[in-house]
């Protein structure tokens, strides 16, 4: 088996299973260097990665490995620094794919100046109903920067092309200003890790400096700075600096302005002062030309009825769909088969089970409580508070969807409840998931919270 191929199929199903920053952090910019006698090597750019995915990652890597090659017999992971060097940031290099039509990983340059990835364009962003609004104004921000649209906050759930998007106007703005214009993209966790290093050594000068200085701020993911008050003390006094001179602020979250406590009053208003918009699940038409272009951009082609199934059983995200069509045709390549519906939708079951398969009712209740900021004792306590009637049904509903447990059972669950209400608080969420579109982006952002603590 071709070593590379095997390994971007392994990533591929990491990339589903994991966290984007997890993911991000640990294991894209791993290499599988060698395989003898059914020992896999992988290697890694410093012993830190390397402790952390041994003891984090490494059964759920042989299991997805061992399904694609049933002769191996171990996994080690070593540190090869001399691969990753001259890195963005200046520890790691991603390692050129041998074949850049193969679909994959692709492995592209970072600026270390602005932290953008070039594979991100307008031009690769595919537009439909579900993120129009979206795209159109990052269109009108590129080409009115920091005065319209100011701040732009995109939200929505995991997957869905926020980061393709946010990217995007970043690297469009480069381009079309060169050097007149200092851009910047960050990670929510960056940003946290700089903060604390800034506290640590006692440089908080310098960080001001790095985040205050830019024309262009673009932080991913913000609600991840939650409950760290240094970073949001920081995040606070950056974001004001930026606004009262007129630099271009864009964020993104997995949920709307309001529904994030941790920006309280002060910025909650201003995020909603500016644009708020939503990307939501794509919808048929969009997933089918998701796939077209992909298969377009790798050189790599299927059957129409082949894209067309696709498209119909794999709904949930942008990433899922993009992973699923990563392991159709490494499976085509590797087994040398014709793909039919059968091979295909097994495929496809498997990576859907495998992402659910290790969920418990704990990790339920905790990715409820953490989404609506309760206590899991709050949730499954005897209170009849508004606040608490919504994230108990929205529970009630997992548990059943999720794990299929019988009513008496997740009433059990949620403090003792008689299995009436938890028909009742089921069927609730059920009438009205089709229907209401907030609700339904909770339930796709919660989704993701509980999946990422599997």
């Amino acid at each position: 088996m071709n070593l590379e191929q095997a390994w971007h199929s392994t990533l591929s199903e990491m990339e589903l299973q994991i966290s984007r920053a997890n993911f991000a952090t640990w294991l894209k910019k791993s290499v599988l260097v060698d395989k003898k006698d059914g020992v896999f090597t992988v290697a890694l750019p410093n012993s830190f990665a390397k402790e952390w995915v041994e003891s984090k990652y490494a059964k759920t890597i042989m299991g997805i490995i061992r399904n694609l090659d049933s002769s191996v017999k171990k996994i080690e992971f070593v540190v090869a620094s001399n691969l990753f060097e001259d890195s963005p940031a200046g520890k790691a290099n991603e390692k050129p794919a041998a074949n850049q039509s193969q679909i994959g990983f692709e492995f592209n340059k970072i600026d270390p100046e602005t932290n953008l990835n070039p594979r991100y364009t307008f031009k690769s962003f595919v537009v439909g109903s579900s993120n129009e609004l979206a795209y159109a104004a990052a269109i009108s921000i590129v080409k009115e920067v920091g005065t319209k649209y100011n701040p732009f906050f995109v939200y929505g759930g995991v997957g869905l092309g926020k980061t393709h998007l946010l990217q995007a106007i970043g690297n469009e703005i480069k381009n079309n200003l060169k050097n007149q214009i200092k851009v910047k993209y960050v990670s929510s966790e960056k940003f946290t890790n700089d903060v604390i290093w800034a506290i640590r050594n006692k440089r908080m000068d310098d960080i001001k400096k790095k985040y205050r200085g830019v024309d262009v701020l673009i932080i991913d993911d913000v609600q991840f700075i939650g409950g760290k008050a240094a970073t949001e003390e920081e995040f606070f006094h950056t974001f004001n600096t930026l606004y009262e001179a007129n630099k271009q602020i864009i964020i993104s979250s997995d949920r709307p302005p309001q529904s994030l406590p941790i920006l309280g009053e002060r910025l909650s208003s201003r995020f909603q002062g500016g644009l708020v918009a939503d990307i939501t699940f794509p919808e048929y038409e969009m997933r089918v030309a998701i796939i077209k272009n992909r298969l377009l951009e790798s050189g790599q082609n299927l059957e129409g009825e082949i894209i067309d199934f696709i498209a119909q059983k794999v709904k949930r995200n942008v990433r899922e769909l993009e992973g699923v069509l990563k392991q159709i045709i490494f499976y085509r390549d590797s087994k040398k088969i014709e793909l039919n519906k059968k091979n295909v939708d097994e495929i496809i079951e498997k990576i859907t089970r495998d992402s659910s398969s290790k969920t418990t009712p704990t990790q339920i209740l905790k990715g409820v409580s953490q989404y609506f900021g309760i206590s899991i004792e709050e949730l499954t306590g005897q209170s009849r508070k508004k606040e608490y009637v919504e994230p108990r049904q929205i529970a009630m509903y997992f548990l059943r969807e999720m794990l299929e447990m019988s009513y008496p059972s997740i009433g059990d669950k949620l403090g003792k409840r008689d299995h009436t209400t938890a028909i009742h608080g089921c069927e609730k969420i059920n009438q009205e998931i089709n229907k209401n579109a907030a609700l339904n982006q909770k339930i796709f952002s919660i989704k993701e919270m509980i999946n990422k603590t599997s």
